[in-house]
């Protein structure tokens, strides 16, 4: 069951698809687009960088963010 999501959904800056078998696989990866934008030099990601930092450092406040992703990733479908 493969699903997709893109950086935008996940509050970054474009359309760039990321698949997983489950949310945590696509958070992932979207972390590791963010952090590939960044080190090229792409001010547009910035912000959603700093905010991905923000919720590794502060889990418990990033629950919101985490279980409306998780929501989300459940409503949608395959494919």
């Amino acid at each position: 069951m493969v699903k997709t999501m893109s950086c935008r959904q996940l509050g970054g800056a474009c359309e760039l698809e990321h698949r997983g078998g489950t949310a945590d696989e696509i958070i992932v990866a979207q972390d590791r687009h963010l952090e590939e934008a960044e080190q090229a030099g792409d001010a547009t990601h910035q912000e959603a960088r700093d905010a991905m930092r923000g919720r590794w450092r502060r889990p418990r406040k990033s629950l919101d963010w985490y279980n409306g992703v998780k929501r989300t990733f459940a409503e949608l479908p395959e494919g």
